[in-house]
């Protein structure tokens, strides 16, 4: 089978790739490799798929249903690994292949095509909620997991070079992050890129977490992406702001987070993500994202 990558991994990769990384082009023989060693039968790669990983439906050699996910080092695959064994399939999917193999993870098939953005807003919320709660553990004590501050402070650095349109968002995010930082509430293993669409339904349980970029710290960090879940639809209506403002304060009663601090990492994320929207080229992503932390 051809192991063609999906145009908008081919895009995503494409913004971040450093000059003469070539993980795309040897994608096909690494994916051939991955599935013969294994005696897996390939059904069909998953399209869209993600943005940072190629994602293939398959089986093993015994029939059952799995998923193999072939990762750039950049995506931080075996944090991937070490954070789903830790969970241990609770909350999340759970790894099939008990060995580690740089950059290839076998998973349990989920229902790829099954997210709880199909759900009307206010169950999907809460659905996804109580999926991400599961997931708020101790993190080992010797973990090598990235910490809140650490990504954050290099995402920091960053965002200061951005030009004068966006200033004074800027400087409100970055200000919130220092006060974020300095005093954590607690420390617990974070999914990293939680939404709605990574959460998928399953055959164990109703709902799984898939495709976290773990890293570790406060809860709020981990709620906040959810807040602009849908964040298209919320600047679409008039009631957008008051919308949001809801969200943050159900959110953080929801699951016993400090409202203040989830509406600054919150701030903080939405302003990061849209400034480097603008740095890649994605203009219109940006105008949303922007606007919606103007309302924080």
């Amino acid at each position: 089978m051809a192991f063609e990558p999906p145009r908008r991994l081919v895009r995503a990769l494409g913004e971040t790739a450093p000059s003469g990384d070539d993980w795309l082009e040897k994608l096909p023989e690494v994916a051939q490799q991955a599935v013969d060693l294994r005696e897996l039968t390939v059904e069909r790669v998953q399209v869209p798929g993600g943005r940072s990983s190629l994602v293939v439906l398959v089986r093993q050699a015994d029939g059952t249903p799995a998923v193999l996910k072939l990762a750039p080092r950049r995506a931080r695959p075996e944090s991937e690994r070490a954070a789903l064994a830790r969970w241990g399939g609770l909350g999340a999917v759970q790894l099939v292949e008990p060995f580690a193999a740089e950059g290839v993870l076998v998973l349990e098939r989920l229902h790829p095509d099954v997210s709880v953005r199909s759900l009307p807003e206010a169950k999907a919320l809460l659905e996804a909620a109580g999926t991400l709660r599961r997931l708020w553990v101790e993190p080992p004590a010797d973990h090598a997991f990235e910490t809140v501050a650490e990504r954050t402070g290099r995402q920091a650095r960053v965002m200061r070079g951005s030009g004068p349109e966006v200033a004074s968002l800027v400087s409100a995010a970055l200000e919130a992050r220092e006060a974020l930082v300095a005093a954590p509430p607690e420390v617990r293993l974070l999914h990293g890129t939680f939404r709605q669409s990574k959460v998928l339904a399953a055959e164990r349980v109703p709902w799984l977490a898939v495709g976290p970029d773990p890293v570790v710290g406060e809860c709020a960090f981990d709620l906040a992406r959810l807040v602009r879940d849908r964040v298209e639809d919320l600047i679409a209506t008039p009631s957008g702001a008051s919308t949001t403002r809801r969200r943050i304060k159900r959110l953080a009663e929801s699951l016993d987070v400090d409202q203040e601090r989830l509406r600054g990492w919150t701030l903080f994320r939405a302003v990061e993500s849209g400034v480097r929207a603008l740095r890649v080229g994605r203009p219109r992503d940006a105008e949303l994202l922007l606007e919606f932390a103007g309302w924080l």
